[in-house]
C-alpha cells in the first residue's frame, strides 16, 4: 500500500492534495509535500468565506501523528487571502490546523490521548515534542470538549473544595454524580460564596432548576448559598466529613486526656494509641486489638467517647427517616449529658444544628453521597501533584478537566479502543 493512500485514508483535507513523500533518514521525518486543488480558493481564517490568493508566505511544517515510530511532517506554504469581506489581506485556514499552531488536530488529539495516562513532560520524551507543544495540544483539545459538552440532564451535584499551593488557597469543584454521567462540571477560585453564586450563574436559572439533589459538607458560604440559588434541591450533607469530625472530636478527648495523665505523672495508658480509637473496630486486628480490649476496660473519658463514636456508626443502618431521626435525637441527648466530653458536646450541637439536612441521606434512598466527591477530589490531588511545574492557574485547571471532565473529544481518526 502507498503512503499517499494510507493518509488519505486516514487524513483526508478537502481541497487539498499530498504529493510523494520523502524520508529524511538524518531527522528520521517522512515530509509530506501538500499542495491546493487546482482552482481551489483559500479559505479566510478570520470570517471563514472563500477569497482570492494574494500572495505566498514561507514553508511551514505541521506535524501528524506517527507512523513506525517515525514522526510524520505535512509540508505546506501558506497562501494570503485578498477578503472582499473583511476588506484586508488574511492568512488562509487550513482544515488540519489552528492558528500558528505547528500540531495538527489529529495530533493535538493523539497527544492528549497519552497525556490523560502519562505525565506532560513523559509525553513530550516519548513523542519527541516539547513540553509547550504537549501543553497547546491537551488545552485545545479540553476547549473543544468544553464547547461541544451537553451541560442538560444535570440532576446530582456534589461540592467540595480542595487545597493547593499549602497555605489558605482553595478551588472549588463541582461535580455532576449521576448515576449516566459522573465528571467535573465546573472550578472555581476560593471557598467563598461569591464562588459558588458563580457556578450558578454558569449553569443557569433554568439549569439550577433541574437539579435534585446536591451533596456538600457543612461549611456555612456553601449551605447558604445552595438555599438560595438551589432551594428546590435536596441538600445532602456529606457523610464522609460528619464522620470526620466525630473522629476529629473523639481525638481531641484522647489527646487532652494524654497531656492530663503526664501531668498527673500516672502511667501512660494512652501512648501510641491514636488509630485504635480512629479506626472501626472490626478493622483492628492481633495484638491491636487485645491492646484495645485494655484499654476499653478502664474508667477513661477517651473510652466513653470512643463508644459513642461507635455507637453513632449505627445511624448509617437505618432506611427509614423517622427512625434515622430518632436514633439523631436519642445520641446527641445522651452526649450532652456527659459534663466530662465537650468536644463530644461541641459535635452534637452540630449534629442538632444540621439535623434536617443530615436527614436528607435517607430521604434520598442513600443513592447520593459525597464518597463519589471524595473520590473525584483524591483524582484531582493527584492531577494537582502531577502539575506542580505547570506555570500558570489556568493550565491547571485545563489539567482538572482534561483527567476528570469526561469531555468529547473530536471525531478524528487514530482512536484508541
Amino acid at each position: 500500500m502507498h503512503i499517499k493512500t494510507l493518509l488519505n485514508h486516514v487524513t483526508k483535507f478537502k481541497g487539498f492534495v499530498f504529493q510523494n513523500p520523502q524520508l529524511c533518514r538524518r531527522s528520521n521525518k517522512l515530509l509530506i509535500p501538500v499542495v491546493p486543488r487546482k482552482n481551489s480558493k483559500p479559505i479566510c481564517s478570520r470570517c471563514g468565506q472563500p477569497g482570492s490568493a494574494y500572495d505566498h508566505l514561507q514553508q511551514r511544517q505541521f506535524f501528524l501523528p506517527p507512523i513506525w515510530n517515525i514522526m510524520v511532517v505535512l509540508v505546506y506554504t501558506m497562501r494570503r487571502v485578498d477578503c472582499r469581506f473583511c476588506g484586508k489581506v488574511i492568512v488562509e485556514q487550513v482544515p488540519w490546523s489552528t492558528g500558528k499552531s505547528p500540531v495538527t488536530k489529529q495530533f493535538a488529539a493523539f497527544l492528549a490521548f497519552w497525556a490523560r495516562k502519562l505525565s506532560w513532560k513523559e509525553t513530550a520524551v516519548s513523542f519527541r515534542v516539547s513540553w509547550d507543544i504537549v501543553a497547546d495540544a491537551v488545552t485545545w483539545v479540553v476547549q473543544w470538549g468544553l464547547t461541544h459538552r451537553n451541560l442538560e440532564n444535570v440532576t446530582a451535584i456534589g461540592v467540595d473544595e480542595i487545597q493547593y499551593h499549602g497555605g489558605h488557597n482553595y478551588l472549588t469543584l463541582v461535580y455532576q454524580i449521576d448515576k449516566h454521567c459522573r465528571r467535573l462540571l465546573w472550578i472555581g477560585k476560593e471557598r467563598k460564596k461569591k464562588t459558588l453564586h458563580a457556578f450558578c450563574d454558569f449553569m443557569g436559572e433554568q439549569r439550577c432548576k433541574a437539579i435534585e439533589f446536591v451533596c456538600s459538607d457543612m461549611w456555612k458560604a456553601y449551605i447558604k448559598v445552595i438555599a438560595d440559588r438551589l432551594s428546590d434541591a435536596v441538600h445532602i450533607l456529606d457523610r464522609f466529613h460528619i464522620v470526620g469530625n466525630l473522629n476529629k472530636a473523639v481525638d481531641e478527648v484522647r489527646r487532652s486526656e494524654v497531656k492530663k495523665l503526664k501531668d498527673d505523672g500516672k502511667p501512660a495508658y494512652l501512648k501510641n494509641s491514636r488509630w485504635l480509637f480512629l479506626k472501626k473496630k472490626k478493622r483492628i486486628r492481633g495484638t491491636a486489638r487485645t491492646r484495645l480490649r485494655e484499654i476499653l476496660g478502664m474508667n477513661l473519658r477517651t473510652v466513653k467517647a470512643y463508644l459513642f463514636k461507635e455507637d453513632f456508626d449505627h445511624l448509617w443502618t437505618y432506611k427509614s427517616t423517622t427512625w434515622a431521626s430518632t436514633f439523631i435525637d436519642e445520641w446527641t441527648r445522651d452526649v450532652m449529658r456527659h459534663r466530662s466530653l465537650p468536644e463530644l458536646k461541641k459535635f452534637a450541637r452540630t449534629i442538632r444544628q444540621h439535623k434536617e439536612l443530615i436527614l436528607n441521606y435517607f430521604r434520598a434512598k442513600k443513592e447520593f453521597s459525597s464518597g463519589i466527591v471524595e473520590g473525584f477530589n483524591n483524582k484531582a490531588k493527584l492531577t494537582i501533584r502531577k502539575s506542580y511545574g505547570f506555570r500558570s492557574d489556568k493550565l491547571r485547571e485545563i489539567a482538572l478537566y482534561h483527567t476528570l471532565g469526561n469531555l468529547p473529544v473530536p471525531e478524528l481518526t487514530h482512536r484508541f479502543v
